[in-house]
């Protein structure tokens, strides 16, 4: 029976809008991330993302097999501050790391942990790699709370800090944890022989194939730093951290460097009422857990002293300042911009924040995406101002 040109007509009406909302749904999804903010006009890893410039060390053209007495490998590691409990997660990073990179180069894993680690822990994680595992206990002294922080103070600060949903304030093993990545982890001894190190944490994924000694990278090149993520942090969190700095900077003006990056650090442009609540900080900062660098700067005179200095102030106690913005004005104010390295060709995520390169040795992640989730996520995104002032070296 033929069905009546109105019925028809509704019909074909529906498949229309049925395909119309499926292509809204279609684009809404791939535009996810993709929001630019603070007058980025494009994001540089849009273009297509080659290997940086220079000469490059190859595990074809060397030596990098595990167990090697002629390795080409300097003296560096892969490193991370780990929980027994977060095993699985820790072995996700390690499958993403092995296949994008160090199955070719082999550099040594070293596990730090202020308890000892278990047997599977130690089984399943050398399991994952034929490079030569380490597990470390970090020394009591290094992890317990300073015997100069008061208690009652820390817990009542603690508690404002909650109020302003600032995320693990009350959490003392957080605390603890910001102050070693911050001035303590490159004093143990398991470090002492080496130069450089890879932090690498739990469930954080790798996209893109790396076919050259990024270690070797930076020391021929005389890198102090490589970053590949530039965020703000929340300003509630370290509000006497750029003051306790400027403090420190009037009794030592001859440490700041001559080629330093002092606009990013202090810009009031993109956020002011960020820069405005950390009392003249922008809180930009290079997200730390993907960090690459030179362990020489981290034990010289300028940068222990200035830890040094922030320890005594408190603020890993009373507030909560990070690793990220201590080693971010760290490197920021004592070392030369023009040896920081965005790692711009590897593809790397940490919920919810990518850095995703257009790159024929890149999956799993679209090119030029920031961020999965809420568009407010845009707004995080220190790049553009980092872009302006320092450059996208």
């Amino acid at each position: 029976m033929a069905i009546a040109r109105p019925i028809r007509m509704l019909g074909a009406a529906c498949i229309l809008l049925c395909l119309f909302l499926v292509f809204q749904l279609h684009q809404s999804s791939s535009e996810e991330g993709s929001k630019l903010a603070h007058g980025m006009k494009k994001d540089p890893l849009v273009d297509p993302t080659g290997e940086p410039a220079g000469n490059l060390w190859r595990a074809d053209e060397h030596d990098y097999s595990p167990d090697s007495e002629q390795s080409a490998r300097t003296n560096a590691a892969l490193i991370t501050l780990v929980r027994n409990e977060e095993l699985g997660q820790l072995l996700s990073t390690m499958t993403d790391l092995e296949r994008t990179w160090n199955s070719k180069f082999n550099y040594p894993y070293i596990f730090f942990n202020d308890v000892p680690f278990t047997e599977e822990f130690k089984q399943k994680t050398q399991a994952m790699t034929k490079a030569k595992c380490q597990y470390e206990l970090v020394p009591k002294e290094h992890w317990d709370v300073p015997d100069w922080i008061n208690m009652p103070l820390f817990y009542e600060s603690a508690k404002v800090l909650e109020e302003q949903d600032i995320q693990y304030s009350s959490k003392i093993s957080y605390h603890q944890m910001c102050r070693w990545n911050s001035g303590m982890f490159y004093k143990h001894p398991a470090l002492a022989g080496y130069r450089y190190y890879w932090r690498i944490e739990p469930n954080v994924k790798f996209f893109c194939d790396v076919d050259y000694d990024v270690f070797r990278y930076m020391e021929d090149g005389n890198k102090t730093y490589g970053f590949t993520i530039n965020l703000y942090d929340a300003p509630q969190s370290i509000p006497s951290l750029w003051p306790e700095t400027q403090r420190f900077l009037a009794a030592n003006p001859s440490y700041l460097s001559d080629n330093n990056m002092w606009e990013w650090i202090t810009d009031d442009v993109a956020r002011p009422e960020h820069t405005k609540g950390a009392n003249g900080y922008s809180t930009c900062h290079f997200w730390s857990n993907f960090e690459i660098g030179d362990l020489d700067f981290f034990r010289g005179e300028k940068y222990e002293a200035y830890f040094q200095h922030l320890d005594r102030a408190g603020g890993f106690f009373y507030e909560r300042w990070g690793d990220a913005p201590v080693h971010s004005l760290g490197i920021g104010l004592f070392a030369d911009a023009a040896n920081v390295h965005w790692f711009r060709d590897i593809g790397y995520n940490h919920i919810p924040y990518l850095n995703c390169p257009n790159s024929p040795k890149c999956s799993g992640c679209k090119a030029g995406q920031f961020f999965q989730g809420a568009d407010f996520l845009s707004k995080e995104d220190c790049r553009p101002t980092y872009f302006k002032y320092v450059g996208t070296h």
